[in-house]
């Protein structure tokens, strides 16, 4: 009998069931769970999992490490926080398939849409491909901290099939449609998960212009929808503003019709319509209850901006002061603004701005961000209300919180899904039953934001430390992270803790598991910058029987691959 190559001891497996939790020993030969329970042999490694938990590992259906797949083989900080698949290609942004003289249209939409720095982009991207099963093959010559899926972007697709017609959002003739369904079905084929798509204002390349794919015609969408039908794989998925809230909602939902494949749409609550999810989530439900496939994609905590002096934004961006030593090295702007004259000059100054850019000014909306970080914060706590406190004026709070110490303070601006100043609706919306955890935006926004450790918040907040509302069972978070979105995926491998499935899986410290503040770091292509955040409590981190992280650190494996759906 063959003995166990890793076998993890002790441990209370919560095995994505949603099932309780139980003590059990668990073997895995092969990459493959071979026990659970039972007289178990001495492996060749064993993990003491005394106090701990095991879980299956997380599966993260939103991100955007297209380009980071090319140049790294660790895909943090997703990984960092138990992430043991990653789906990638969303928003319709991607950079396959792509003619040679495309190579900058294609950086330009990604750096807007999803604030990656174009020279980030131009320096690491090898653009070793030409289709998108060229770009499959690149990805799977390399090997990985995690496992990877793909999806074929939308905005790439019809960009290559029309050329400036299509960056110029030009209807797509009859040939142009046959040839992007054509193009869908061989990368689907090749193993992409699904097609997606962005109809969204908010989504603009770096020179201004919306994304291709805004208000793509329905005979578009349709004929790639039946690309999907007649391959018989992936999933569309798609990213709305749902101005034409039900003429929307009824378009995706003759698109899953039609593809006879599930569809996922991204869901969030905006301060104008604060109900408008309902609405859409009851459509969703219907839709659902008459047999078609639709779900609601949801983050488990705001949408959220953040803000300071070594990031891509802060208060005072668009004050003349300000903007006048902006293109200084970081030392050198923050000591200039440490400068009682320069400071007066400054909070003297006016904002010079977009009315979109003017957000960095709800001082009764921002947050002076912790450690560990609060991303529930009360009312009584914005910048805001501290100035009340302390008989100030809000920017002299602000500006203070962000030359203080190393001046690398930051303030955090919840954008979507804190209407009401509380969690509540996200509790509605992470719990409701066609809805999928995800939206974290792994490897974008990289100057703005870090919610790729949306996982972990799941746990730590809302099954142990939210005090402002209920909780949910471990159990429950577990099955939400892994189980549900691997089904969704149609990864029939993965997601639960079961004798035969695969083993990806984390041993959890859950009793302190605890997110750090994000930092920035400058380790991207170019000597470029990124937010990143760890969290403590990933005692290990297991892909394909193979331990990659422990306590934290990388062990130097790397057996994560390119998944190829239907294969």
């Amino acid at each position: 009998m063959t003995s166990p190559s890793l076998v993890i001891r002790n441990g209370t497996i919560v095995d994505g069931s949603g099932s309780d939790p139980y003590e059990a020993d668990l073997a895995i030969v092969d990459g493959r769970i071979t026990a659970i329970g039972g007289a178990i042999a001495k492996g060749r490694a064993e993990i003491d999992a005394r106090d701990r938990l095991v879980t299956p590992g997380f599966i993260d259906v939103h991100t955007h490490y297209d380009a980071q797949v090319t140049w790294s083989s660790r895909l943090s900080p997703s990984t960092w926080n138990g992430v043991t698949t990653v789906l990638l290609g969303n928003c319709g942004v991607g950079f396959a398939p792509c003619h040679a003289d495309q190579h900058d249209l294609l950086v330009n939409l990604m750096e807007g849409v999803e604030d990656i720095p174009e020279v980030v982009l131009t320096e690491g991207l090898p653009w070793n491909w030409h289709s998108f099963p060229d770009y499959l093959d690149a990805i799977a010559a390399r090997s990985y901290d995690t496992d990877i899926a793909t999806q074929v972007p939308h905005a790439a697709l019809r960009v290559y099939v029309m050329g400036e017609r299509g960056a110029d959002r030009e209807p797509a003739t009859e040939q142009d449609r046959r040839r992007m369904a054509e193009l869908t079905a061989e990368g689907l084929r090749a193993g992409a998960f699904g097609f997606s798509t962005s109809r969204t204002l908010n989504h603009r390349a770096a020179d201004g212009r919306h994304i291709p794919t805004l208000r793509a015609e329905e005979a578009e969408l349709t004929a790639i929808a039946h690309a999907l039908r007649d391959t018989g794989t992936g999933w569309m998925q798609i990213v709305s503003d749902f101005e034409d809230e039900d003429g929307e909602i009824q378009l995706f939902r003759r698109l899953a019709r039609e593809s006879r494949r599930p569809l996922t749409i991204s869901l969030l609550q905006s301060d104008a319509r604060p109900d408008g999810w309902r609405t859409l989530m009851s459509q969703i439900d219907a839709a659902n209850a008459e047999g078609l496939r639709i779900t609601a994609q949801v983050r488990s905590r705001p949408t959220s901006v953040l803000l300071g002096l070594e990031l891509s934004q802060n208060p005072f961006m668009c004050r003349p002061s300000y903007k006048a030593i902006s293109h200084l090295p970081f030392v050198e702007r923050l000591a200039r603004l440490r400068q009682p004259d320069f400071r007066a000059r400054i909070l003297a100054e006016a904002f010079e701005g977009s009315r979109r850019a003017r957000r960095v000014e709800r001082w009764d909306r921002m947050f002076p961000l912790g450690d560990p970080p609060d991303y529930e914060p009360t009312a009584e706590s914005s910048i805001a209300a501290h100035a009340q406190h302390q008989g100030r004026s809000p920017e002299e709070v602000a500006y203070d919180l962000l030359i203080a110490g190393d001046g690398k303070g930051i303030l955090y601006l919840p954008v979507t899904n804190y209407a009401a100043g509380n969690l509540d609706v996200v509790g509605e919306m992470i719990a409701a039953p066609n809805s999928l955890i995800g939206l974290g935006d792994g490897g974008a926004h990289v100057g703005i934001m870090c919610d790729a450790t949306a996982t972990s918040y799941t746990l730590t907040h809302w099954t142990r430390d939210r005090r402002r509302g209920s909780l949910f069972p471990i159990s429950w978070g577990i099955k939400r992270l892994a189980a549900d979105n691997a089904a969704a995926m149609g990864l029939a491998d993965r997601g639960l803790l079961k004798v035969g499935l695969k083993a990806d899986i984390n041993v959890l410290d859950y009793d302190n598991m605890r997110l750090r503040r994000p930092e920035i770091v400058y380790d991207l292509p170019a000597g470029g910058k990124r937010l990143v955040q760890r969290t403590d409590g990933f005692d290990a981190t297991i892909v394909s029987g193979q331990v990659v992280y422990r306590h934290g650190e990388p062990t130097g494996a790397l057996p994560g691959r390119l998944l190829r759906a239907g294969v």
